[in-house]
């Protein structure tokens, strides 16, 4: 299969922790425990997670709890898996107020959503054209590093 998956571990700023690249054929809950594995012993203070509802499946979150101790919060829109309303007979439902169609901030996505926005500024990240996932990972570390440097010397001015 073409193409691949960016998985990344951000602090409640948006920066990241930990980066993993692979191929687009592994699920997103085998590619989280890929991405957290490394990190056994570290971050003793972190407590909760937030995830999209795709690491939802397998034992992903039974899986973190167990391994490092933390709790797993999926970030879902609250009609996430609804499929109908149950009314009164002859009642006139509007669609809009039970399922709203269009854009939502979802609390907690937008920080992951806005790091991925900031990475995609750069141009070499905007599309996919590194040969090995190690190289992409390192693209995405400098340009973290180029992002947070900016921030400090505009704060130390």
């Amino acid at each position: 299969m073409k193409g691949r998956k960016r998985h990344i571990l951000v602090d409640t700023t948006g920066m990241i922790l930990q980066v993993l690249v692979h191929e687009a054929d592994i699920q997103d809950h085998a590619g989280g425990k890929l991405l957290l594995e490394p990190l056994r012993g570290c971050f003793p203070r972190l407590k909760l997670i937030w995830v999209d509802s795709a690491y939802k499946k397998g034992d992903f979150i039974e899986w973190v709890k167990e391994t490092f101790g933390w709790e797993v919060e999926a970030v879902e829109h609250p009609w996430t898996g609804q499929r109908g309303v149950w009314t009164p007979k002859d009642t006139v439902i509007d669609p809009e107020q039970v399922r709203p169609s269009g854009f939502h901030v979802l609390k907690w996505r937008w920080i992951v959503e806005r790091t991925f926005a900031w990475l995609s500024t750069w141009r070499r990240l905007a599309k996919d054209y590194e040969l090995l996932p190690s190289s992409e990972e390192a693209w995405i570390c400098l340009a973290m590093i180029r992002l947070m440097l900016r921030r400090v010397a505009q704060n130390s001015s």
